[in-house]
């Protein structure tokens, strides 16, 4: 099928989200700058100011203050979007959990960023792990390309009468989000069409049928609330299948949880999430070069997380390496290895499997760093004793 990505033009992640969010023209984006997401508010703030959106933009006073009025403008049936980083989304936190608890389909990028401290203003995953169980359906992004496309398809997503979860977009703060590479986007026309008028199923404002929102909640219903948002990220699944499935009539290519690249005959396998995905291609490329049958597994849908597809994707593997850009402290390797490896507990065919913690504060991941990722699975694969968990490119 013919794409219908048409507009070849050069933007930063930043950017591209900015653009999706243009093209969307959300009712309300209650937002407050933190440096790498700053970017998507300034030039979605431009886009305000130039009259190219009917967008109310609310500038708060604090992050905390922005998912506050995101909160309250989403229960009053405004489709509504916002973003953050880092710390700003460590402060909005507790909103956060509040905005799915109360099942609000909020969208909002998050150009991740290390949590301090010590205080670091570049790349890690520390942030979105920080709310990875707060109910929020977690998009990851490998480019300004996914950055686009995942803002589009996460307003279908959330919406769905069948979901109402918000949902968060990762893209890596700078690597991602202020580097700009080629990428093409749709007419706006076609991106009005696609994610259609948002008609909320619950609004304070509708006073013909009165409801509640966020009430005392005790033991007599809190825990029959919280068992209904598990069955919503369940219904998820299938939703997000969906939405994949119509997005792909619109570009012609493929869209899953799990991405595979040279997986389908691959022996050795490194399963990545948002920019590293790209160094790891490039480096899978060179060693197929070389007769080595290397592949990555990229992850694009985080939260909800399912088990048994990545179960099918390295299953046929010798030996995987899954790789973290944070740090679960007190814990057995990174958060993505506790979810990849869990996954395998009941399977009769599984892979050797390490795990590497890397780039945390922005520390590069080079080409050399993934050839020693390879080169040790290989090793491994041929009986070598090692750490299950690897430290990759820290100095002694």
């Amino acid at each position: 099928m013919t794409s219908m990505l048409k507009n070849r033009k050069v933007l930063s992640g930043a950017h591209a989200a900015a653009e999706a969010m243009r093209q969307i023209d959300p009712d309300v984006v209650a937002v407050y700058p933190i440096t790498p997401q700053t970017p998507i508010a300034m030039k979605f703030a431009d886009y305000v100011n130039e009259g190219k959106v009917h967008t109310e933009m609310i500038r708060v006073e604090s992050e905390h203050s922005a998912m506050s009025a995101c909160v309250g403008s989403s229960a009053a049936g405004a489709r509504t979007m916002t973003a953050t980083s880092s710390n700003g989304l460590a402060l909005m936190t507790e909103i956060v959990y509040i905005a799915s608890s109360t099942r609000l389909p909020i969208v909002m990028n998050l150009a991740d960023r290390a949590l301090s401290g010590p205080i670091n203003i570049h790349g890690d995953h520390s942030d979105a792990m920080l709310v990875r169980d707060s109910g929020w359906i977690i998009l990851a992004s490998e480019n300004a390309q996914d950055v686009y496309e995942n803002t589009i398809m996460a307003v279908k997503i959330a919406e769905d009468k069948r979901v109402l979860l918000p949902v968060m977009i990762l893209q890596d703060g700078f690597i991602t989000s202020h580097s700009a590479e080629t990428m093409y986007t749709f007419d706006d026309e076609t991106v009005k069409k696609f994610v259609g008028e948002y008609n909320p199923k619950y609004s304070l404002l509708r006073t013909d049928n009165p409801i509640t929102m966020g009430p005392l909640d005790l033991f007599d219903y809190y825990f029959e609330h919280k068992r209904q948002q598990v069955e919503a990220m369940d219904n998820a699944k299938k939703v997000i299948k969906e939405v994949f499935s119509n997005f792909s009539k619109l570009t012609g290519k493929t869209y899953n949880y799990f991405e595979g690249y040279k997986t389908e005959d691959a022996d050795f396998i490194i399963v990545a999430m948002n920019s590293s995905v790209g160094t790891a291609k490039f480096v899978a490329d060179k060693f197929r070069e070389k007769g080595v049958k290397a592949g990555v597994l990229k992850i694009r849908v985080f939260r909800p997380f399912m088990d048994e597809e990545v179960v099918e994707k390295l299953k046929n593997a010798k030996a995987v390496a899954v790789l973290d850009r944070a740090a679960s402290f007190g814990s057995h390797g990174g958060p993505i290895f506790h979810d990849v490896r869990s996954a395998f507990y009941e399977s009769d065919k599984k892979p050797k499997m390490l795990n590497y913690i890397y780039g945390l504060g922005g520390r590069e991941l080079s080409v050399e760093l993934l050839n020693k990722v390879f080169n040790d699975l290989i090793e491994f694969d041929g009986g070598k004793s090692m750490n299950q968990v690897q430290y990759l490119g820290v100095r002694d």
